[in-house]
Order: C-alpha cells, then sequence, then structure tokens
C-alpha cells in the first residue's frame, strides 16, 4: 500500500449533554485540547495527515485554537445537513446532525487513502493509534476492516450512565456482532446495564467495547455513500427529524452480508471521554499523571 494513512476526526458534534462545544474545551495544563492529544499520539504512530470533520460555523474557532501548532498537515471538511445524495431534501424541520456515518463521508473528497476514524472529544491512549497506523500499512484487501477495542472497565464514567456498543469477539479476532446498551452504569458490583433503567443485569468489566476507533480502506468510502439512501428511506418513514446514520450500524451491515471482516485488537489503555461537564475533572487529572510519568512532555507541541 503505497498512500499513507490519513487521521479522519470527527468533530461537528453539539455536545448536547455536555452543555457546549466540548471538542474544544482545553484539559491539558498549558490550554491543550483533548484532540491536541490525540494528533500528537497519531504523529508518533505514524501517521503524517489529519481530515477534521467539523460543522462550518466553528471553523475560525478551531483555526484559532489549533493556530500553527499542530506539527501535522491539517484539512477541514464540513458536515453539512443538506450533503444529500441526489433526489433527497432535508426533511422539514430537521436540525441534527445525520451522525457518524454522514460525518466520515463529509470528508469523502479529502480522504484518498486508507484512513482511521476517532472522535475529537475522545482520548484513546497512544498504543490504540499504533494499533491503528500498523493495520493500515498492512492492509489485505478492500474488505480488510479494523477496530481497536477497549475492556469496559477502562471506558466507564462516575459521573452518569454511558452507552457502549458491545462487541462479540470471536476466538481468533474477529467481530461477530455489535450490539448497543444504551445504559451502563458503575457500581460496587461492577459494571451493570439497563433497558428500562429498573432491572438491571451485570456485564463483565473485562467484556470489550467498540469506542468508534476504527480502520478501513479507502473503499469504506463507497460502501457508506451506497448506504446512505436505503438509511435516507427509512428515515423519511420512521424518524426524519431524529434519525442518525451510525458509522457501527454500517459496518455490521457489511459484516452480516459477508463484504468485510473486522479484526479487533483490545488495548490495555484507558480511554477518556467527558460525557458530562464532571467527566472533564477526570481527564485533567490523568493527563497530569501521564504528564509526570513522562509520557507527554508539557507543553505538548514544544519547538
Amino acid at each position: 500500500m503505497t498512500s499513507k494513512p490519513i487521521l479522519l476526526i470527527m468533530a461537528a458534534g453539539m455536545g448536547s449533554r455536555y452543555g457546549g462545544l466540548k471538542q474544544m474545551d482545553p484539559v491539558g495544563p498549558d490550554g491543550e485540547l483533548i484532540l491536541d492529544y490525540s494528533l500528537f499520539d497519531a504523529l508518533r504512530a505514524g501517521f503524517e495527515r489529519a481530515v477534521v470533520v467539523i460543522k462550518r460555523e466553528n471553523e475560525q474557532d478551531f483555526r484559532s485554537v489549533l493556530g500553527n501548532r499542530i506539527k501535522m498537515p491539517l484539512q477541514f471538511a464540513y458536515q453539512d445537513l443538506d450533503d444529500l445524495p441526489a433526489g433527497y431534501a432535508v426533511p422539514t424541520g430537521r436540525q441534527k446532525p445525520w451522525g457518524t456515518g454522514h460525518a466520515v463521508l463529509a470528508a469523502r473528497q479529502l480522504i484518498d487513502a486508507p484512513f482511521c476514524v476517532i472522535n475529537a472529544d475522545d482520548f484513546y491512549g497512544a498504543e490504540a493509534f499504533r494499533l491503528a497506523y500498523d493495520h493500515l500499512t498492512n492492509l489485505r484487501d478492500d474488505g480488510d476492516y479494523f477496530m481497536v477495542g477497549y475492556r469496559l472497565r477502562n471506558t466507564l464514567s462516575t459521573t452518569g450512565s454511558v452507552a457502549r456498543g458491545v462487541c462479540d469477539v470471536a476466538a481468533d479476532g474477529t467481530l461477530r456482532d455489535i450490539c448497543e446498551r444504551t445504559h451502563i452504569i458503575t457500581s460496587v458490583d461492577g459494571p451493570l446495564m439497563s433497558q428500562d433503567m429498573v432491572t438491571y443485569t451485570r456485564l463483565d468489566s473485562e467484556t470489550i467495547v467498540s469506542m468508534n476507533m476504527w480502520a478501513f480502506p479507502r473503499a469504506m468510502m463507497d460502501r457508506l455513500w451506497e448506504a446512505f439512501p436505503p438509511f435516507l428511506d427509512r428515515a423519511a418513514k420512521e424518524n426524519p427529524p431524529k434519525a442518525e446514520f451510525f458509522l457501527p450500524f454500517v459496518v455490521d451491515e457489511l459484516l452480516r452480508s459477508g463484504r468485510v471482516k473486522v479484526k479487533v485488537t483490545a488495548t490495555q489503555d484507558r480511554w477518556y471521554g467527558v460525557t458530562y461537564q464532571d467527566d472533564r475533572k477526570q481527564i485533567v487529572e490523568a493527563l497530569g499523571q501521564m504528564i509526570g510519568k513522562g509520557l507527554y512532555p508539557a507543553p505538548l507541541w514544544q519547538g
């Protein structure tokens, strides 16, 4: 594979539960964003280029905050609500973005090589980027997909419930299925999940979950574009204002049809996210400890 892998960062979220544009909230001692640490880890892993998917109205904020400090070429793509296939229109009253699958598609004109997808407001750890880069530089074919998995215990929030894609991984390390669990909480007895917030079932803390870190061949853009019109047809009938085109759902459909195989490798690193305002304190403290151990310099982008 001659084309160098690209990092694709989804940063167009609205942060409704967080109460603001969480991907622009500083967490490092010198004003660094989570995005800074992801770019730093990606650069160390071998990535040389990144595409950031944003809302158009936030471009100046991203450019002014990131400025010239990032030691990697950055390009911006825009997740526009009206970026739809020919013959489709935005439903009346629709304001919500179309979801993670559409966010990836927003960058289709800029992605000309295998790519890794991450969320801008998630901290994945250095090992995850090494795993993704290594896979992308050794792709076998257009059906060779990869997911970095996390141990459930390393992804839980102490400030509220979380949703996680619980993975069924075969003995050979390939993904069989992802089941979205929308209400998982931390307890003294370990993680618990519920469908109705009344009855709870224990989950194994070692369960592998997806945190939306994927590695794809370039052909994934074509697969997404194929899957988008059928989704829009269903959305028009079922829930025009709020239906979302989720990236894992498309992967699952391709998996079930036998068109792709998804290799899963679990990292031992802890994942950090900022679903709630109180989560920010946890990642600030964790980064302080990592800096103290020499895992990251401070300031991050020295020189």
